[in-house]
């Protein structure tokens, strides 16, 4: 007999959870692992892609004239089938909650802006949003649609098929060799002609904005419940929330497929399949 995957979970863990969504005023939390429905792959889960990816730093990006056009390359490759990536079962599930009163608020990892595309309307997008371009050198922020445009017939020839056969990562750009990368030509800021453009989002080794880490607190300091979704919490610039919540008392419930970094703080812990337990929740509170 085959239990289906939400059903993994331990019962009583499934039914705290819907106790204390129930109860109302939830923040959510989310990770890479609420988007691989959808397609894009996670970071740290068993087919993540740092098991053969290493993503673009900070440091390397404003610091190397190369490292900036491979990034590019790869992003503009990788960004046809990123921005066709559509809401997932999650995603919607996360949205009713939020329709029906019972979630107050999202802040999320993702850089794909599929929270907002499923329908929720407080977002804090934390790490930044891959449809928007900004330049390093004025500040100009452009629509990454727009720099897609200038890119392709800036690349006549670049080799469009690489964008079916390549793999996308979660930061939205797609693994290429050095050979497919040689001949891209980048082009340069639309207002001050400086080889300065940046996908707005945040690379590893930089910092988040402090008005989205302040935005960010204050929605888990009015939240009743902390709702952590897909993310294993590795990285302190999620865990600090959690960290967060526990030392104020607020309840911390995680879901996720596997470990994560808040397990020893979490009051409920489902590991279970976002794809079904989100709608399975949303279905029992918010009629989904």
């Amino acid at each position: 007999m085959t239990t289906e995957p939400a059903l993994r979970a331990a019962p009583d863990a499934l039914a705290a959870l819907h106790d204390l969504v129930a109860a109302g005023g939830v923040v959510v939390l989310s990770g890479a692992g609420l988007s691989t429905d959808s397609g894009i792959p996670d970071y740290r889960g068993p087919n993540g892609s740092l098991q053969r990816h290493t993503p673009m730093t900070y440091q390397e990006f404003t610091g190397s004239a190369d490292g900036r056009l491979r990034y590019w390359a790869r992003s503009h490759v990788g960004w046809g089938r990123f921005r066709r990536a559509e809401p997932n079962a999650g995603h919607r599930a996360l949205a009713a909650l939020e329709t029906a009163g019972l979630l107050d608020g999202t802040v999320t990892q993702n850089v794909d802006g599929l929270h907002t595309a499923a329908g929720a309307r407080r977002v804090v997008e934390l790490h930044g949003n891959l449809d928007r371009v900004v330049c390093l050198a004025c500040g100009d922020v452009s629509a990454r649609d727009e720099l897609a445009a200038r890119l392709r017939e800036a690349n006549p020839a670049f080799d469009a098929r690489l964008a079916e056969l390549a793999v996308v990562n979660p930061d939205g750009d797609a693994d290429l060799t050095a050979e497919q990368v040689a001949g891209f030509r980048m082009v340069p800021c639309r207002r001050c002609g400086a080889d300065a453009l940046k996908a707005d989002v945040v690379f590893f080794g930089e910092n988040v904005p402090r008005e989205r880490v302040d935005d960010s607190y204050a929605l888990v300091e009015a939240a009743r419940c902390l709702l952590v979704v897909g993310s294993s919490l590795t990285v302190m610039s999620g865990y600090r929330f959690v960290l967060h919540a526990a030392k104020r008392g607020t309840p911390v419930a995680i879901v996720n497929l596997g470990p994560t970094r808040g397990d020893g703080k979490a009051d409920v812990r489902v590991d279970a399949p976002l794809g079904e337990v989100l709608p399975a929740l949303a279905a029992g509170l918010a009629g989904a």
